[in-house]
């Protein structure tokens, strides 16, 4: 340990020294999870003590050296970083913790211990405004104080707050740290109880502008608006989400935040109360067993149990949204062409060997006797299988238009069919619903009864619900009858042939053939159809 630099430090002298200083602006978050209404993220606030902005501090840091000799050579910004919220990650051991998430912070202390800058220059010592500056987390401030006692270098501020000299100085650093964090704390706390309460009047929160919406959060956008409804109405007919984004992308058309529209993106969007005119948030679900978060937007609740009605207007009917969530509640489904790749057949064709099974891939062929562009399909795991590639996508086209069709004509000959099965199961739940409220506003059962009744009734509306768009979309006709018409369009993308083979198809098997044996290649394709999981051979 070098205790010349620590003494030199005591006495004022920096002549001869190297210093880098730390500039943060302050950007805490509130306590919990309240986010803005539209989409993951927590709504950002300055601390009171953000009255000096980087550069100023920067400035100040800079004069303070040169005043008493020093040389100031690097700056490390952390701008809109927070010294307190803690973010959770996974240790080298796999194991999960929540810690505050500073890497300028550590890098500046991993310089430190090497005596080396970034920019080369020899580094001797590390200067703060204040010790709000540095941390108000008890774990990094430990990281500090290691850092000087064990390697000799000097972490300094300028307004005398902070002292990582002397023993004295290191124990009143920790209880004003503690003291820091606590405030930070309050200040959340605060800032959340004014947000639940924007959250119960319906009011907006800051954040970027959501798509369909103007400026103002609250005015439509009527040419994103009716984009969004359009692609409502498809969704809801069709279950297919990527022709959507596909066609966003090929028209130019971005997202709020300037970004290109993924299948994900358009869900969030779809599926966030606000569309439907409600207030939302956002809820954190952790599973223990995988470890993993999951975030999801939700209707704020009034006091009586009812959605709180924003202050925005609305892109569609509430009954649009409910049938949205209710698609993505019954998993991603067939035809989503979630697995889209560079060749039509991936992700569909497997391999025909019973002992392996594997999936199929296209692979570009260097055989200069094919033509330009010839490719195969081969199992990428025993490599055993493999057939030639437009003419699999070819039978494929004709196995997709066929099903389609025929699809097609057993709806067209069940659409004079009875309503639902289950109608009147769905209609008496919605009557105790009804009923179950009369009662608890006149008083004849309590919140308590109310409520635990309620969320029952609603838990059994939802799966009624989702029976009901099942039985829909295999009883409608919403699948165009002309498939062959759809297929051939010149504008078609990739990923709208492959939500056709994922509706029709669940895979497509290429059974192997012996060496030198010649078979046609229609009698080695086994198609896995969507309904029913039945399996035929084409002939």
């Amino acid at each position: 340990m070098d205790k010349d630099l620590i003494t030199r430090v005591q006495q004022g002298r920096f002549e001869g020294m190297n210093w880098a200083g730390l500039t943060r602006l302050s950007t805490e978050e509130e306590e919990g999870d309240l986010p803005n209404e539209d989409g993951p993220g927590r709504t950002p606030y300055l601390t009171g003590r953000d009255i000096k902005s980087t550069d100023e501090q920067e400035k100040d840091d800079r004069e303070f050296v040169e005043r008493r000799g020093g040389v100031y050579v690097w700056t490390y910004r952390e701008p809109d970083t927070s010294a307190w919220k803690r973010r959770r990650v996974r240790l080298p051991d796999g194991t999960l913790v929540y810690r505050v998430i500073r890497p300028v912070l550590d890098a500046s202390l991993n310089d430190l211990k090497a005596r080396r800058a970034p920019n080369g220059e020899r580094l001797d010592g590390l200067i703060v405004y204040d010790i709000d500056r540095l941390t108000r987390d008890p774990r990094h401030l430990e990281d500090c104080i290691d850092v000087v006692q064990r390697y000799g270098v000097p972490i300094i501020d300028i307004t005398g707050s902070l002292d990582l000299l002397t023993d004295n100085g290191r124990a009143m650093a920790r209880v004003i740290t503690a003291m820091n964090n606590k405030s930070s704390a309050d200040t959340a706390r605060r800032v959340s109880r004014k947000h639940r309460a924007m959250q119960r009047a319906g009011i907006p929160a800051g954040g970027p502008r959501p798509f369909g919406w103007m400026a103002d959060r609250r005015t439509l956008d009527p040419k994103e608006a009716n984009l969004l409804r359009g692609a409502a109405r498809k969704i809801i007919a069709t279950r297919q989400w990527n022709p959507i984004v596909a066609e966003w992308r090929r028209k130019g058309i971005l997202t709020a935040s300037g970004a290109q529209w993924t299948t994900m993106s358009l869900k969030l969007v779809l599926s966030n109360p606000r569309i439907c005119g409600y207030r939302s948030r956002t809820e954190i679900e952790y599973d223990e067993e995988t470890q993993a978060e999951r975030r999801r937007m939700l209707p704020v609740y009034n006091e009586k149990g009812k959605p709180v009605k924003g202050v925005h207007e609305a892109i569609l009917t509430v009954k649009q949204w409910e049938d949205i969530c209710e698609i993505l509640e019954s998993g991603p489904g067939r035809g989503t062409a979630a697995n889209s790749r560079t060749y039509l057949g991936s992700g569909t064709l497997r391999c025909g060997k019973s002992e392996c099974n594997g999936r199929m891939r296209g692979v570009k062929s260097y055989d200069k006797k094919k033509p330009p562009g010839f490719f195969n399909y081969t199992c990428g795991d025993c490599h055993g299988v493999s057939a030639p590639g437009p003419e699999v996508d070819e039978l494929i086209r004709k196995l997709v238009i066929a099903k389609h069709r025929q699809e097609s004509a057993r709806r067209g000959a069940k659409a004079s069919s009875s309503k639902w099965p289950d109608e009147k199961k769905l209609a008496a739940i919605l009557n105790d619903i009804a009923e179950a409220k009369k009662a608890h506003r006149g008083g004849r059962i309590s919140a308590a009864r109310y409520y635990e009744d309620l969320a029952e009734y609603e838990a059994e509306e939802r799966k009624l619900r989702r029976r009901r768009a099942k039985w829909i979309a295999q009883h409608s006709g919403a699948r165009p009858v002309d498939i062959e018409e759809q297929w051939n369009r010149p504008n078609i993308t990739l990923e709208e042939r492959r939500a056709f083979v994922e509706n029709a198809l669940a895979a497509l098997v290429i059974l192997p053939v012996g060496k030198g044996a010649r078979v046609p290649l229609r009698d080695r394709l086994v198609p896995v159809y969507n309904t029913g999981g039945d399996s035929r051979k084409v002939r």
